[in-house]
């Protein structure tokens, strides 16, 4: 049982419930899309800014670093469901030629994000560095909402958990990616972001120009109208409470992802030490992605086949908990393996079953981007509110030991509150 508006057969493709399986080829696509607007979020994030901004401001490092990400975050809130909202509404008509109302904002974000990157890379101030990094982020998360809806748009409910786990992969793939091309491949801040930006072009074009997308006829259009608009990125909790609860548990993992990740290379130096904490950083984000790869499209894969969701949620939670607790508790080398190993386990779990569990509670087939969108929020308000919170943690009260408790505390809940949505087994 779901909450999605029945979708006759009157009408249009574009807003139709998908029944026809996605092949191979599509998930390959998107899957290389995803990776690359990945890497243009967390290679930076992970590598590139702390780099850049250490250099710019080294005794201040770690609230400049908070100050630039938390910006970004806040434009990513913005533009995301707003970017969906407009997709939504999408029909372009070029030389008497229809296109779809997805792939647009696709190929955009990517161009514009990409030279966003360009110019980021020659900034010498925390401003220009900031102005960069929202401008990047704006374009990406334009791409990343169009990206987001291709799921409800054209697979079925039946292998959403599968598709999902693919399309999750990348989150940590993009990053190990990425940070091996910043690192090993070419040397240099400046020339790691022309890379990142390189390759956001090369995995994510093809996507855009080569799967279908079905145009939206114009008598189907939303209305736009500003007022009505805005009024639409609110999603009444009672008329939509699984949406809602969605949205909430969402929210509290991702917040637990960002508390947890948002200072793992300063960890790395005053926490644990390690003589080499960029190499070390890598290693981490190998192994995590091992465990994520392990475990994300098999527990998919699973969850579609037993219609089950919220168990796997729970679970993947508990994982991440743990892993978390255990860097709390013994902030040493060995034991950041064994973390890292468990974390990429858990959050591969809960990209994957999570991914599909709300793209069955969406209110209306008509506003899936903007929904998502919304949703989306969840994923992007814990980076602002993540480093308000890391820093003083890590600053004024207890360390890093302090920071990976609230950590595991914060996934926990999350997790556990899935058991709210009662739509979705």
């Amino acid at each position: 049982m779901t909450t999605l508006d029945p979708t006759p057969a009157s009408l249009p493709a574009a807003l139709a419930e998908p029944t026809v399986p996605v092949r191979r080829s599509w998930i390959g696509l998107i899957f290389a899309a995803n990776l690359g607007v990945w890497m243009a979020f967390f290679t930076p994030i992970q590598v590139l800014l702390p780099q850049q901004i250490e250099q710019i401001a080294p005794g201040d490092k770690e609230n400049m670093l908070a100050v630039v990400t938390g910006l970004g975050a806040l434009a990513a809130v913005l533009a995301n469901p707003l970017a969906g909202a407009f997709s939504d509404r999408t029909c372009l008509r070029v030389a008497g030629r229809e296109f779809g109302r997805r792939h647009v904002w696709t190929a955009g974000g990517a161009v514009l994000g990409a030279a966003a990157l360009v110019l980021l890379a020659q900034q010498r101030t925390i401003l220009g560095v900031a102005l960069g990094w929202v401008a990047a982020q704006v374009c990406f998360n334009a791409m990343l909402a169009s990206l987001s809806a291709a799921i409800p748009d054209r697979v079925p409910v039946v292998q959403r958990g599968g598709v999902s786990g693919w399309v999750g992969i990348p989150q940590a793939l993009g990053l190990v990616l990425g940070a091996v091309l910043v690192t090993a491949v070419v040397t240099g801040n400046a020339a790691g972001y022309l890379a990142i930006a390189v390759a956001v072009l090369l995995l994510s074009l093809p996507f855009a120009l080569l799967t279908p997308d079905e145009p939206l006829p114009r008598t189907h259009r939303p209305a736009i109208r500003t007022r009505a608009l805005l009024a639409s990125m609110w999603i009444n909790p009672r008329r939509h409470p699984d949406f809602a609860w969605a949205w909430i548990t969402r929210f509290l993992v991702q917040l637990g992802n960002a508390l947890g990740t948002l200072y793992l290379l300063y960890f790395l130096t005053d926490g644990v030490r390690h003589p080499d904490p960029e190499g070390s950083l890598l290693v981490l984000i190998l192994l995590y992605t091992l465990g994520m790869m392990l475990t994300a499209v098999v527990a998919g894969r699973m969850s579609d086949r037993s219609g089950r969701r919220k168990i796997y949620v729970i679970a993947s939670g508990l994982i991440m908990a743990v892993a978390a607790l255990l860097l709390a508790v013994a902030p040493v080398w060995p034991m950041a393996i064994v973390a890292a190993l468990l974390l990429g386990a858990g959050y591969g779990v809960y990209l994957s079953v999570d991914a599909a569990l709300i793209t069955q509670v969406l209110p209306r087939a008509t506003d899936r981007a903007k929904d998502l969108g919304v949703i989306n929020i969840a994923n992007s308000a814990p980076q602002v509110l993540g480093p308000a919170l890391s820093a003083p943690l890590v600053v004024y009260l207890g360390g890093y030991p302090t920071l990976y408790a609230v950590t595991a505390v914060v996934t926990l809940i999350g997790s556990v509150l899935v058991v709210k949505i009662r739509s979705v087994p």
